[in-house]
């Protein structure tokens, strides 16, 4: 783990006050710096020592083979890797002809602070060197929201009792030497100088490099400029070569008087545009940065974030450390997405290499709800991106034998790359997560522009795969058979509930959005018999039901399958999948992470109180959560059935994921789904929010230890404001037309004239349930201090 006293808690800032050599592939990830096109990750400014070097582009990737000791129909044959582009972060200080190298000489304080509102990484660094001279160096790094191409960093040298001559070199160097991947599936595929150099320049202080992948034949272009402030003799020369260019400023530096340099960085890449247009690209980038200034640049990311904190902050009291955490997330969440700009959202975001850079159902059924909320054009953007998609995802649904469109599983450019089908293809779901996504953008937005072009069409080609995917049986109920549902401890199932449910969604919103939209409809050839058959298919879906235990199995059968032996299973055999056959794993009751339990959440609507009371018990005792994504989703429901302290401890886990390292692999990246599911626990669990058929519904309840949440929510051209505590909820709408609700199941209406308080009833008395032995969620106990 993470945690140890180098990171105390405060609320808007994430600070380490002490340099962990052990620690550093970790920090690197949660001091990353991104805005959905270009991602830093927290390296130290000299580059060395590093954990995992890492500087990435939203999308652009290289190809791979999948090798198969057995080939089969369907497999894909290649796959795509987030490619490490040139690294522009580097900025070496050398002292009197010595290195700044924290492993050398006398580090006598270090501190990097990761600051929330500013949007930007601090570091200041006091360091004797082999020779004695003693230098304060510090530096700000920020990557742009106002301007996507752009990153900046601010680079002061101070002597600290004499003065000395100093020498700095800050480069671009592409083709870095990365350390060797791990065995772990979840880690990524390393590859060795995948660009090949196609320009390289320089001037002044400016230099460009252009390079190329060899194999998915994508172009990319970084640059770099310099401001530097320097006594009168300082020197400045530069060289640049295919893979490396490298400006070199020496000065003579006296103490007292501290020096700083700024340097400006831009990025692009294109699959179509040619190498001058992408040289100048990034050069017209540079003169926007150049003329904002560095303060500017501060000032645009700090109008930026105010903005997007005013509308989007989640404040609790009662817990420092958890409200750390969900701003920490928030903002981690932000930065996925904020400027993807019709690019995919990847599992760990711009911050690591995880998953190979590829995207999920994680992005739409996690990220995207957050986002739909306090940032909805990033939802958008990221709904667009699937649309671009639609031609490989029909191409795919005929390879299946399939009608409409069947999106990969895992991917960066909406290619299948997923090589393990039982845990990927069959994962049919995802379909349904990206209509779910279009059906609740849509209705928080009532973007019309956006439906007309984008969402009936999404929301038409999955319904066409679900309808030839499932089929009528002999009792005319609608079937869909041997699939994956969320959970990957059980695979290629029959009518996986939440699947079924979802498909149902999913074949409903797209009849009623070709009733919204005829001439569209027409245009993508949906006649009235076709729309009917979809509402057939919904109505008649087969929703497995078990009558002797009261709950609803998993999947079909499921819950006459045998126990998995928890009590025989020792710690460190989690994660299951690296310790058993997925063979053994697929034919017991076990479960990696929430699935029918995610369904009590996502199609809430389709369940009583009591069989979400039941079904909650029943896989409490079967759930392990091996995986990042399971702990919100029960945080969720366990708030929502009443346990409320139980709802806390997975809430927290959720939340101290990557700064506690829970997982052990945050060095390869945030977990963006597992941060925005935070998000998702504290305003849909505590906060008791739902949205169904258009309308928002809340039932809030606060566990013991909280004394008050308070969160926003964009909805329909309104903006409301609802803070809980243990005795009441106020509804405040700050901008937008009277807004009708649900509180605790009675209705509302919500006015700009004056706040609406309402009581909080009190939640239901349960017997706690029970967990598999040693995967109970560690008891919740905050600090003593407070948050401000």
């Amino acid at each position: 783990m993470i945690q140890h006293p180098a990171f105390p808690v405060e609320p808007w800032a994430v600070r380490e006050t002490a340099l962990d050599l052990d620690k550093l592939a970790q920090t690197e990830s949660v001091f990353a710096l991104a805005n959905g096109h270009l991602g830093l990750r927290g390296n130290l400014d000299e580059g060395e020592p590093f954990g995992l070097p890492g500087t990435y582009l939203g999308g652009f990737y290289e190809v791979r083979p999948l090798p198969y000791a057995e080939a089969g129909y369907g497999y894909p044959e290649d796959g795509q890797t987030v490619v490490n582009v040139t690294n522009g972060k580097l900025i070496r200080l050398n002292v009197q002809d010595e290195p700044f190298d924290v492993r050398y000489g006398e580090l006598t304080s270090h501190e990097r602070v990761l600051d929330l509102r500013a949007g930007v990484l601090r570091r200041t660094a006091e360091w004797v060197s082999p020779t004695k001279h003693r230098v304060r160096v510090s530096s700000t790094r920020m990557v742009s929201f106002s301007q996507r191409a752009v990153a900046a960093i601010l680079y002061e040298v101070e002597p600290i009792g004499e003065g000395f001559p100093v020498v700095l070199q800050s480069a671009l160097v592409a083709n870095e030497s990365l350390p060797v991947s791990d065995r772990d599936p979840r880690a990524a595929a390393a590859l060795a100088s995948p660009l090949l150099s196609q320009y390289s320049g320089a001037r002044d202080a400016q230099a460009v490099l252009v390079h190329c992948t060899q194999v998915s034949a994508l172009t990319m272009a970084a640059a770099m400029d310099h401001v530097i402030e320097g006594p009168p003799g300082t020197e400045t020369t530069i060289e640049c070569f295919e893979d490396v260019a490298r400006v070199t400023i020496t000065a003579d530096l006296e103490p007292g008087a501290p020096r700083r340099g700024i340097k400006f960085l831009a990025y692009g890449w294109s699959a179509e545009r040619s190498v001058p247009a992408l040289r100048d690209q990034v050069a017209a980038g540079l003169a926007g940065a150049r003329h904002a200034g560095w303060e500017g640049l501060l000032a645009e990311q700090r109008a930026y974030l105010d903005r997007f904190w005013e509308r989007s902050d989640i404040e609790l009291e009662g817990d420092a450390e958890i409200q750390q955490a969900i701003r920490f997330g928030l903002f981690h969440t932000l930065q996925a997405g904020a400027r993807g700009e019709q690019r995919a959202i990847a599992a760990k975001g711009l911050t690591g290499p995880g998953y190979d850079g590829h995207t999920f159902w994680d992005t739409e059924s996690f990220v995207l709800p957050v986002l739909t909320y306090s940032a909805p054009h990033a939802t958008a953007d990221a709904l667009r991106w699937r649309h671009q998609t639609l031609d490989r995802a029909r191409d795919r649904a005929r390879t299946l034998g399939l009608k409409g469109a069947a999106f990969p599983w895992r991917t960066i450019d909406g290619q299948e790359c997923s090589g393990y089908w039982p845990a990927g293809t069959a994962a049919f779901h995802i379909n349904a997560d990206i209509a779910e996504a279009v059906r609740r953008y849509q209705a928080a937005t009532d973007d019309q522009d956006f439906e007309h072009q984008v969402g009936v069409e999404l929301l038409v080609e999955t319904a066409r795969l679900w309808r030839s995917l499932g089929h009528h049986d002999a009792s005319g109920r609608f079937r869909i058979d041997g699939v994956t549902g969320p959970d990957e401890y059980s695979a290629i199932a029959d009518n996986n509930v939440y699947t079924n449910l979802m498909a149902q969604r999913n074949l409903r919103a797209a009849a009623d959005a070709v009733e919204r939209h005829p001439g569209r409809a027409a245009e993508l050839g949906v006649d009235d018999e076709e729309a009917a058959s979809w509402r057939d298919a919904a109505k008649a879906v087969l929703i497995p039901y078990d009558e002797a235990l009261g709950v609803h199995p998993q999947a079909e059968s499921f819950t006459q399958h045998q126990m998995w032996d928890f009590d025989a299973t020792q710690p460190d055999q989690y994660p299951l999948l690296l310790h058993f056959p997925y063979f053994d794993l697929y034919r017991k009751q076990v479960v990696k992470q929430a699935d029918l339990v995610l369904a009590l959440y996502v199609c809430g609507d389709a369940f009583s109180s009591e069989e979400k009371a039941r079904d909650f018990e029943y896989y409490e005792r079967l759930t392990v959560r091996d995986s990042s994504l399971s702990a919100c989703s029960q945080a969720v429901v366990a708030a929502e059935v009443g346990h409320l302290e139980l709802a806390y401890d997975y809430f927290a886990e959720a939340a101290r994921m990557d700064l506690d390292d829970l997982e052990h692999n945050t060095r390869d990246g945030i977990h963006i789904a597992s941060v925005a599911g935070t998000c998702i626990a504290a305003i849909a669990g505590f906060g008791g929010l739902r949205e169904f058929n258009g309308e928002l519904s809340f039932m809030p309840w606060l566990p013991g230890a909280l004394t008050r949440l308070r969160f926003h929510a964009r909805f329909r051209q309104r903006r409301l404001m609802v803070e809980v505590t243990h005795q009441n909820a106020t509804y405040s709408l700050r901008a937008g037309s009277p807004l009708p609700i649900t509180h605790h199941g009675e209705r509302a209406t919500v006015t700009t004239e004056k706040p609406l308080v309402l009581p909080i009833p009190s939640p239901p008395t349960r017997e706690a349930p029970s967990q598999p032995r040693g995967r109970a969620p560690s008891r919740r106990r905050p600090p003593t201090s407070s948050s401000s």
